[in-house]
């Protein structure tokens, strides 16, 4: 077995995904795209397959090239472990904003702090204050 990877399939905006998770979390990256070219079977121009990382955990995805009546689950959510109270804050505001609130932030006591949202394109996202 070589790699093991989540793997997230979006419908249409898996670039405009990596671009903005990338931007929140320090040394991320995107280190691999492959796009739809013409007369293929997506979407010419979307992504095909592509690969992101964020602090060195690297994630898989794609744009579905088939639409499916089902999207992201909250039972499947990335899992951040901040290192402030302003990180988490900040992190939280950010993947909150156009998504919703699953857990509003608040001490559950599992943690100092914790909250738990969906961002805008429907992925679950657990933070939690170290």
């Amino acid at each position: 077995m070589k790699k093991i990877m989540p793997f997230l399939m979006f419908q249409g905006n898996a670039e405009e995904a990596m671009n903005y998770y990338t931007s929140l979390i320090d040394d991320s990256e995107i280190t691999h795209i492959v796009r739809y070219g013409p007369g293929e079977s997506g979407d010419e121009g979307s992504v095909m397959q592509a690969v992101f990382a964020l602090k060195g955990q690297e994630f898989m995805c794609i744009d579905s090239n088939i639409k499916h009546e089902f999207t992201f689950t909250p039972s499947f959510s990335i899992y951040v472990t901040c290192d402030t109270e302003e990180e988490l804050s900040c992190l939280y505001d950010q993947l909150s904003c156009g998504g919703s609130v699953l857990m509003p932030l608040g001490d559950y006591g599992f943690g100092k702090q914790f909250g738990w949202v969906a961002d805008k394109f429907g992925v679950s996202w657990q933070l939690n204050l170290a």
